[in-house]
């Protein structure tokens, strides 16, 4: 079963499943475990725990690792700019998320209240 099956098909893996123990996960993202233990202190990044309380990684925490490293490598910000820029992304994700919704609830608004405007037969172009 390839990848895009798993993902999509029965039994899809859900981007916020803890799956990756951190030394698969490390080596998912080029980096050595005791940096994903560094950032998991300063907060960067939050796995899951096992019952034996083995860090288990998510897909969704494989990508914000890259993300972060792309931060740190590729554009020079060190780890506490990298937290702020990670946190602005998150609230701009959720106001941009409650934008949308606010513009569905102002759609049904003007759909019960406007009355349709029916076009004239003349201009049919």
């Amino acid at each position: 079963m390839t990848q895009e099956n798993r993902r999509f098909g029965e039994g899809a893996i859900n981007d916020d499943e803890p799956c990756y123990v951190i030394s698969i996960a490390a080596r998912m993202v080029g980096m050595h475990a005791q940096s994903l233990r560094h950032y998991e202190r300063l907060g960067l990044v939050r796995p899951s725990r096992s019952r034996g309380r083995r860090r288990l990684y998510s897909q969704a925490d494989v990508n914000r690792l890259r993300y972060i490293q792309r931060l740190v490598n590729d554009l020079g910000v060190n780890l506490a700019g990298a937290e702020v820029i990670m946190r602005m992304n998150e609230h701009m994700r959720k106001m941009e998320a409650e934008m949308e919704g606010l513009r569905g609830e102002l759609q049904a608004y003007r759909d019960r209240v406007l009355p349709v405007v029916a076009k004239p037969e003349w201009d049919s172009e």
